[in-house]
């Protein structure tokens, strides 16, 4: 068997073996990629930390109510005796002794146990609470928007291994149809240096082409099948085959649309408002720190001894309370100021994220209609690199031209085909920048086929 048959063995059972692999297009890829990344499911959970957070905070608004027993013992028990109320020696000897005979009256036992149920409900805050709920939702809000900024981040990661299997693969049959090209030129070489036709020279110089040629094939081979490899990795299967081809749209949406779609809906720039609301809650929770804080309260005994300053003691109360800071350490002002100061810079971050986005879509748009020309301009050549290879076939078949013409034409040939492959993938790439700074993924899923 000869290197060309053991070669072309080769590719047939790397390609079999993706042909009994899962077959996916790109639309099918992006519903695969977006059950199986743990890189989403793991933001999903924090999605879901900030709305727990969120819930708990809701519990805020409600009473609080706590049970409490207690034991306590004296040293003497509390009693109460007639001569601590009057003096009997400022009272006439009769009455004082009769008060000094009067025995102590017990009010407490030596051991005290207590229990009861207390409850307090602030009825006004100054707006602390309903600011600590604004920041909770602000939080889900960004987390949110961090999500989707993963997500547009691994859709374009997603296209650029996707269509490098495509590409790899096209590259490597290009290759494999220049080695068969010039391992036939190697064989009609030596024909004709065995008739006398050529020179030895010429002959070396067609085998050194394939042995190049061979190279750049395993080369290509190997490309191909570590694309294909971290495309499986990233879909968490082991084989796949992909079926969505290299595409350019006749119709490309003005710049204009874009920059309006991006500046609507980045979730970069929804982040940063997020950040400033958290900002503003925070503002809002340190004013409210000045104002007073009103609460109903209330206390119901559910268990006492039998003394009698317990007999005394009502079994439930309620009442109204208000707490007015006048003074505190805890940076009140400061904080005011930290809080303003992080909301001003959200604003700042958010005017530049802006301008990076205006660069970075007109860099993208111009890269687009770059490589689409760069496209549509290969086509002339290939087709002149086509004829010229049809002509120096000629040629050489009738001595007009030397192996190294021949080989010349193949490989020019070869290389305006890899150009044209390589700016096409260029196109798919900017392309897919653009619908995913935008937010319009669903619209290049639709263009895929």
């Amino acid at each position: 068997m000869n290197v060309l048959r053991a070669l072309f063995y080769i590719f047939f059972f790397v390609n079999s073996a993706y042909l009994q692999a899962e077959s996916f297009d790109f639309k099918q890829a992006w519903a695969q990629f977006l059950k199986v990344s743990d890189q989403l499911q793991a933001q999903q959970q924090v999605i879901k930390q900030a709305q727990a957070k969120h819930e708990s905070g809701k519990d805020l608004y409600l009473p609080s109510i706590s049970l409490n027993g207690s034991y306590t013992h004296l040293s003497d028990p509390l009693e109460l005796n007639a001569s601590s109320i009057l003096d009997p020696s400022g009272l006439p000897p009769a009455l004082g002794g009769i008060i000094s005979s009067i025995p102590s009256l017990a009010l407490t036992e030596q051991d005290i146990f207590r229990s009861s149920l207390q409850a307090m409900w602030p009825i006004y805050t100054g707006g602390k609470i309903s600011a600590v709920q604004s920041i909770h939702s602000a939080q889900i809000a960004e987390k949110e928007q961090e999500l989707e900024l993963i997500k547009r981040k691994l859709f374009i990661q997603l296209v650029d291994r996707y269509y490098a299997v495509s590409v790899t693969e096209e590259l490597a049959k290009t290759q494999l149809q220049l080695l068969q090209s010039l391992q036939k030129h190697a064989s009609h070489a030596q024909k004709l240096e065995e008739q006398g036709q050529i020179a030895k020279v010429e002959r070396l110089n067609a085998q050194v082409a394939v042995e190049n040629a061979k190279i750049k094939y395993n080369s290509a081979l190997r490309q191909a099948e570590m694309a294909n490899i971290a495309l499986a990795r990233m879909l968490h299967e082991r084989k796949l085959a992909t079926r969505s081809i290299l595409f350019l749209q006749k119709n490309i949406p003005s710049l204009a649309l874009f920059t309006n779609e991006t500046m609507e809906n980045h979730p970069a720039l929804k982040l940063l408002h997020a950040k400033e609301d958290q900002a503003q809650g925070l503002i809002d929770m340190e004013k409210g720190a000045y104002h007073p804080t009103v609460f109903l309260y209330g206390n119901y005994t559910l268990y006492e001894d039998d003394s009698l300053f317990s007999e005394m003691e009502p079994d439930w109360l309620v009442g109204v309370g208000i707490k007015v800071p006048l003074l505190s350490r805890n940076g009140r002002s400061g904080k005011i100021k930290l809080a303003k100061s992080a909301q001003l810079q959200a604003r700042y971050t958010r005017a530049q994220t802006e301008q990076d986005l205006h660069l970075l879509l007109e860099q993208s748009y111009r890269q687009l209609q770059q490589a689409q020309e760069e496209v549509e301009s290969l086509e002339v050549s290939l087709s002149l690199a086509h004829e010229n290879k049809k002509l120096r076939d000629i040629a050489f078949r009738q001595g007009l031209s030397t192996s190294i013409e021949k080989v010349d034409a193949e490989l020019k040939l070869t290389a305006v085909s890899t150009q044209q492959l390589a700016a096409k993938y260029r196109y798919i790439q900017a392309y897919a920048r653009l619908m995913s700074t935008s937010g319009m993924i669903n619209q290049f899923l639709i263009n895929t086929f």
